[in-house]
């Protein structure tokens, strides 16, 4: 690797580990993602553990809560902690309109988000994170896991000079992209924004990288053409290099909290004829800031 990339790398697997007093945090890689045991979701939180949650969430980005049988009001008031639950956009036909149920049946020839993207950032102000509650995996105990990527490390350690190409451009996302091969809802409105293509995160201030190959079309400051190369060499970024990514293994009731502005995920269908089942709970949070 160059030297700015061990550098950017040395900056984020150094940090030393913070102590708790109402949890634990165990890394699952050195730069994204961390178990969190200590706590029990099915009851309400004190200020304290409410603090540390926070401050585990800005630190690793992915936590992952094994083990907790919680209801939807349960799930709900967690990510109240975090902010207003969003409404699932186009809304269910039935049921509580602030959680998406993820159902794969065995006559699924794919699922939503196998690939790698950011949930909606096609909106104005896409979400600030997404908790997703697994009950049922796949028949074989084994498949289903999701990826995670590091989207402020995937900016750090790009070279100084494409960093200050990037800075001051801004990209096109558009929800119709992601719908490609789906019929919406007849009066479902299609959204389309314009972010900032380095972003900084609201509460931390860190730079990001903030496209994702499922939303966004262009940066309207280039050619087609380069906008086309430019991109395709940014997504595959994300994908080829594995040092920025986590892999969360599901084990029934498991519930992963990710943070949706500095996060990508991708979803894998790897268990294909059998079913899983879980819901997702998203959380407002205003928009990235340039």
């Amino acid at each position: 690797m160059e030297t700015y990339e061990l550098e950017a790398l040395e900056a984020v697997t150094t940090r030393p580990a913070r102590a708790y007093k109402t949890l634990t945090a165990e890394r699952i890689t050195p730069v994204l993602g961390a178990e969190i045991s200590g706590v029990d979701l099915s009851e309400e939180l004190s200020a304290e553990q409410r603090a540390e949650i926070v401050t585990a969430f800005h630190d690793h980005h992915v936590l992952v809560f094994r083990d907790q049988t919680i209801t939807v009001e349960d799930h709900k008031r967690f990510a109240s902690v975090f902010g207003e639950p969003r409404p699932v956009n186009p809304p269910p036909p039935e049921g509580d309109p602030h959680v998406l149920e993820i159902r794969t049946t065995s006559a699924a020839a794919n699922v939503a988000g196998n690939g790698w993207h950011a949930d909606g950032t096609a909106d104005a102000e896409p979400s600030l994170g997404s908790m997703l509650y697994i009950t049922e995996i796949p028949e074989p105990g084994c498949g289903g896991d999701t990826l995670f990527a590091n989207m402020h490390l995937a900016y750090e350690m790009l070279s100084p000079a494409m960093r200050s190409l990037l800075d001051p451009l801004t990209a096109i996302h558009d929800g119709a992209q992601a719908l490609q091969g789906y019929v919406p809802p007849a009066d479902y409105v299609i959204p389309r924004s314009e972010h900032p293509l380095i972003a900084r995160h609201p509460e931390t201030d860190r730079r990001l990288l903030y496209v994702n190959k499922a939303y966004t079309s262009r940066i309207p400051q280039l050619s087609a053409q380069e906008s086309e190369a430019l991109l395709g060499m940014l997504f595959d970024t994300i994908a080829s290099r594995p040092l920025l990514h986590c892999r969360v293994r599901w084990t029934p009731n498991t519930l992963v909290f990710w943070d949706n502005r500095c996060v990508q995920h991708h979803a894998t269908y790897d268990y294909y004829p059998y079913a899983r089942y879980g819901r997702r709970v998203a959380i407002n949070g205003g928009p990235v800031k340039g």
